[in-house]
């Protein structure tokens, strides 16, 4: 090679790699304000009760819609609001991106080894026995029935006392009891507790809440040292979370125990997912954490998204009596949910406002590159964030702010009668690619039949005009609750919004 054409290669090699050195570092510094050694733990602490919004001012001034955030004592963590960032983790490139051991610490002493919280063969073989489950035609008509059952004969008298008394009741709880009841039904096969939210909470309800709470309280901490010293001391808040997993443990031990007691004598098919678990073969400990995992996943989601919604459609009363006259037009049946796509959209509409699960993240294994250039280490927490991207102008419009459950149809217009199909990796509410969420049939079905029975016989209004605060945990929740009086829709004007 001459002299040359030599120096040439040398030079092109050597602006390549100051481009790709300008681009990783303009990359990472996307983010909060960042120091040697301690990162951007000051910014960090002083916006630690805000950091949905601080995560979401900055991914919306981010070119890309990612932010690097490297702060003492955590580690390195990119958040994303990118649909194609999103893709690439979930879907693209998922060998590189399980949940990864940082997460299954935190959550390991709850959920133990169930299917949210393992990864590899353990997750493969626990997902294919689930997802067989979940497919099955009897396991839906059993979920179908029982939903039917508890919506009519519990929820809808407990609803026409409430409007008979005229007593306030706090929506959030009576519906949180309400899936609790579905989820411990079809999954355990176990009796229902009190919907009265008046009522004492069932003691494996009130367990759950605890251990769940501290758990995310150990996500979101500003140094991981602290829960950990704090477990290993025995002290605290891991001093209650251990005594709630305990009852958690042996409440949920003591149902398997008596289920495959009454399996034993007794012939007949039973149709609970506990049931199928136990003729599968399973261990005790790991039905166990499967059950807990099921419980955790499927009671509070579905309950904070309808607890939104009815706090949305209160404010929007236009679209309330829309939802209303639909309700008219079709049956409020199992069989008839498909054709209620308003009230889809607006399920749709309100869980892109207020996901039920705010973020999730994952941890990478070796290094990798974004596909928005956004270098990734080996460790990295990488986590997609649905709740900023519901409120990203890029992806959803000037008007993101605004509850329009039009977006959601062709052409925005709710007369086209035909529903968009949007991209999951846009709208990753029930996650996406392989780890999609197996109950977002059921969890669909669930929260349409209950909106739909509740709106054709009743009006919900809030007694408290003020915006009510929406709380991150591991599941999200409307915090204090949402206080309401119960009218019979037959004895109300109408109204417009």
């Amino acid at each position: 090679m001459s002299p040359l054409l030599l120096y040439l290669s040398l030079l092109f090699s050597l602006i390549t790699t100051i481009i790709s050195f300008h681009r990783r570092r303009r990359h990472v510094i996307s983010g909060p304000p960042t120091y040697p050694l301690i990162g951007c733990l000051i910014s960090f602490y002083k916006n630690r009760r805000r950091l949905l919004d601080w995560y979401t001012a900055l991914l919306s001034q981010s070119p890309t819609n990612t932010i690097v955030i490297t702060r003492l004592g955590a580690r390195r963590t990119i958040v994303t609001a990118n649909p194609s960032n999103v893709e690439y983790i979930l879907k693209t490139n998922f060998p590189n991106y399980p949940k990864g051991k940082p997460f299954t610490d935190i959550l390991g002493d709850f959920l133990g080894y169930g299917i949210f919280n393992v990864d590899g063969d353990a997750w493969r073989a626990q997902r294919k026995l689930v997802s067989h489950e979940f497919t099955a035609r009897s396991l839906k008509e059993f979920f179908i029935t029982t939903l039917e059952e508890e919506v009519e004969k519990e929820l809808v008298p407990m609803m026409e006392s409430l409007a008979e008394t005229e007593k306030v009741v706090d929506l959030q709880e009576l519906l949180r009891r309400l899936t609790f009841n579905m989820v411990c039904r079809v999954s355990l096969g176990a009796e229902r507790c009190c919907l009265d939210p008046k009522e004492p909470e069932q003691q494996l309800s009130k367990a759950f809440d605890v251990a769940s709470t501290i758990c995310a309280r150990r996500g979101a901490a500003p140094l991981g040292v602290v829960w950990k010293l704090k477990r290993l001391l025995g002290v605290g808040s891991e001093r209650e979370l251990k005594e709630a997993v305990g009852e958690v443990h042996k409440a949920v031990s003591e149902m398997i125990a008596s289920k495959k007691e009454v399996m034993g004598n007794n012939n007949d098919d039973d149709q609970d997912l506990l049931s199928r678990l136990i003729e599968a073969g399973y261990e005790d400990v790991e039905i166990r954490d499967i059950v807990i995992s099921l419980i955790m996943a499927g009671r509070d989601t579905t309950s904070a998204a309808m607890t939104w919604l009815f706090w949305l459609l209160s404010s929007h009363r236009g679209m309330e009596s829309a939802v209303v006259e639909e309700g008219k037009r079709v049956a409020t049946t199992s069989e008839a949910l498909e054709e209620m796509k308003l009230l889809k959209a607006c399920l749709c509409e309100s869980m892109r406002l207020y996901p039920p699960v705010v973020w999730d993240s994952k941890h990478a294994v070796v290094d990798d590159l974004l596909p928005d250039n956004t270098p990734v280490r080996a460790g990295d927490r990488v986590t997609y964030f649905p709740y900023g991207m519901g409120r990203m102008e890029g992806l959803w419009g000037k008007d993101w702010f605004e509850f329009r459950p039009e977006r959601w149809f062709v052409d925005n217009e709710e007369k086209s009668c035909e529903l968009k199909r949007v991209c999951p990796y846009k709208y990753p509410i029930f996650q996406a690619g392989p780890r999609v969420c197996l109950g977002k049939e059921m969890a669909f079905v669930q929260m349409t039949y209950v909106v739909a029975s509740i709106l054709r016989r009743f009006e919900i209004r809030p007694v408290s005009q003020k915006r009510p605060v929406y709380v991150p945990l591991l599941t999200a929740h409307m915090a204090g609750g949402l206080n309401v009086l119960v009218k019979r829709r037959c004895q109300s004007k109408t109204e417009t919004r």
